[in-house]
């Protein structure tokens, strides 16, 4: 009996880190030109995995970048209604960037919750500025805002220079070095984290099988240059993951400004 407290408590502590992963889903990331693509906003993974509940006043851009430039998506928003979350289209062949940002909102957790959360996301930043100042054992006080890219293959995929590999100007974002609509089954897929605008250094990167999403199957800190290389052993669709923060002196709200960042993407052939 003397155990169930703690497995309590344990179980209170995961469901904030499980629900913290944000990201773009389409219906499908292979689509043929012109076709309107349903996609969903989801937040958590395995049995707390849902449709996001964000209000629609937080999403402030919703854009798309491949042939032919940027196109503002924001039309299509069904955010909080019935079906789908939004409605992507998309004109001639080629792979495209969709990337969607929110504003700034401010949460509070007991600090036992928001210390275990900054270990599991590797917010050293945040860690070593709670040590120094002496703040480990007060409540965690943040804003967080969500930037969520998605890579949809429209037509046939080539391995020509896309936008894929160029960073869309986000806070914090994951930039592939390479499309993986033109990659070759077991090519390792390298990328760069950038932090307002430069590489990122010590972030912790997570890939996770959105078709077994329980837990990642594969997580690294990038290097000096913001890089880090992954394997992705199945086919399927994909989720890269990175959060960052940074503190914030002097401020009345909060103390720590946090960004999580999302990459969703598949494969020819092997989309689900």
């Amino acid at each position: 009996m003397r155990k169930l407290p703690c497995l309590v408590l344990a179980a209170l502590i995961a469901v904030p880190a499980a629900a913290h992963d944000f990201w773009l889903q389409p219906a499908r990331f292979i689509v043929e030109p012109g076709a309107a693509l349903p996609a969903t906003l989801q937040v958590g993974h395995g049995k707390f995995r849902q449709r996001s509940p964000i209000p629609a006043g937080r999403i402030v851009a919703v854009q798309s970048i491949g042939p032919g430039g940027v196109v503002d998506q924001r039309g299509g928003l069904n955010v909080g209604k019935p079906g789908d979350d939004m409605r992507l289209r998309f004109g001639r062949a080629g792979t495209y960037v969709v990337a969607l940002q929110t504003n700034r909102t401010p949460t509070t957790l007991p600090a036992l919750r928001f210390n275990d959360y900054l270990n599991a996301e590797g917010l050293t930043p945040a860690i070593a500025h709670r040590a120094r100042t002496g703040a480990s054992d007060t409540p965690g006080r943040e804003v967080y805002s969500r930037r969520a890219k998605a890579l949809v293959q429209v037509g046939a995929a080539t391995s020509g220079q896309s936008a894929v590999t160029k960073p869309v100007g986000m806070t914090l974002e994951i930039v592939p070095e390479r499309n993986p609509y033109a990659m070759k089954p077991a090519e390792p897929l390298p990328v760069r984290v950038l932090f307002e605008g430069r590489p990122l250094a010590g972030a912790l990167v997570k890939l996770t099988d959105l078709g077994a999403d329980e837990k990642p199957v594969a997580m690294h800190r990038t290097d000096g240059a913001g890089r880090a290389v992954f394997s992705v052993p199945y086919g399927g669709a994909w989720l890269l993951n990175v959060i960052w923060t940074k503190p914030l002196p002097n401020n009345s709200a909060a103390d720590y400004d946090t960004t999580f960042s999302s990459l969703s993407f598949a494969f020819p052939g092997r989309d689900r």
